[in-house]
């Protein structure tokens, strides 16, 4: 982080004093990732590992607060488990990103903080991964949640203006996952109807089916 001043005294900053920028980080995360859904497995190109690129759905980094400490995460979603050598690959794939690819380019961003600008890296040379599981403990379906209300009469059709307004109320109704899936598969559909289809499956929009045979959006089993 660069301090405002003649001087543009730099100073290290790590999760917990980056915890309350929050929001700020995430924002940029979505921006960097906007034409392509971040999802990272897309250039995975390990010839010697082909299981990976056939198992992963996606790979999509995020920020997460983890007790108090603001932390690199990457979402996960596999078409079917990975072996214990293939989770290895996929390790390494990631921190090349994070320090080489994806990361370095983002580590450019200059976030505009009210200290001055911050700068965040993903990467350090103390980095390893903790990977979390995530799924029902007892195997029943997640509890349908409420969707938030969006209009979409009066948006100018740009999609991505009404994907980024999406996102933004998903996250401001503490949903940051479901707008991160909501952005992957509406930058796979490939066609302006059927993304706004897919948006109107996580908010409420005029296209949102009103019977109770509503499509449920699909949500990760594992991360």
């Amino acid at each position: 982080m660069y301090r405002d001043g003649e001087d543009q005294e730099s100073e290290l900053w790590n999760g917990f004093d980056l915890a309350e920028y929050e929001e700020i980080i995430q924002s940029a995360i979505d921006s960097a990732n906007t034409r392509d859904g971040g999802n990272l497995i897309r250039y995975f190109d390990n010839p010697q590992e082909k299981g990976v690129r056939e198992k992963v759905l996606s790979a999509v980094p995020s920020v997460e607060l983890r007790n108090g400490e603001l932390r690199g995460c990457t979402t996960i979603r596999l078409r079917e488990a990975l072996t214990e050598k293939e989770w290895t690959a996929l390790q390494e794939y990631l921190l090349g990103q994070f320090s080489d690819g994806w990361g370095e380019s983002f580590e450019q961003r200059e976030l505009s903080v009210p200290e001055g600008t911050l700068y965040v890296r993903f990467w350090d040379g103390d980095f390893s991964f903790e990977i979390a599981h995530e799924r029902e403990a007892d195997g029943r379906e997640k509890a349908p949640f409420k969707r938030p209300r969006m209009k979409l009469i009066g948006e100018d059709g740009n999609i991505f203006s009404i994907l980024g307004r999406a996102s933004s109320l998903l996250r401001e109704n503490g949903m940051p996952d479901r707008a991160k899936e909501m952005s992957e598969r509406v930058f796979q559909s490939g066609d302006y109807a059927a993304a706004l289809g897919i948006i109107s499956e996580y908010v409420e929009t005029e296209l949102t089916p009103k019977s109770p045979e509503a499509r449920k959006p699909r949500f990760d089993r594992e991360r």
